[in-house]
């Protein structure tokens, strides 16, 4: 029998829905790792399901290096303005403006290659996947740009 506890527990730790983890957690009779596994390969298929919808609003993250020799930005969308408007949106447009200047990718495709720096068990595409998941709506890297001073 799966608790109110154990619900809460993975909510905490991955921000999916109530629904979700409770099945997750139904169908890992419990266990809290399988759970987890198990809403990842939710969360890649979901994105499979949504990858034709149209992008229609986004937000820019930007991140200027202590210092300010250093500084990113980058365009992701996604398809309303209400996901675009969420605050966990716009933290997930910084991380990523993070992990450019942190790991500078060539191009987008790198980008979603990378280990995400703040959790290397996962990639930056494992975690766009995570907040489609999440929000229920396509969300795409679709631009980013990094400058040095002098260093390039």
């Amino acid at each position: 029998m799966i608790d109110a506890s154990q619900i809460k527990e993975l909510r905490d730790r991955t921000g999916i829905s109530v629904v979700q983890c409770k099945k997750a957690l139904e169908e890992s009779d419990g266990d809290m790792d399988k759970a987890i596994a198990f809403l990842k390969a939710q969360g890649t298929a979901i994105a499979d399901k949504k990858s034709s919808r149209n992008l229609g609003a986004g937000t820019i993250g930007a991140y200027i290096h202590a210092g300010g020799a250093l500084g990113t930005m980058v365009e992701i969308q996604c398809e309303t303005d209400f996901v675009a408007k969420n605050e966990e949106f716009k933290d997930l447009a910084l991380s990523l403006a993070m992990q450019i200047a942190a790991m500078p990718p060539s191009d987008v495709e790198e980008l979603m290659s990378q280990d995400y720096i703040k959790d290397p068990s996962q990639t930056i595409d494992d975690l766009i996947k995570s907040y489609v998941q999440k929000f229920g709506e396509r969300i795409e890297v679709i631009r980013f740009s990094r400058l040095a001073v002098g260093l390039e």
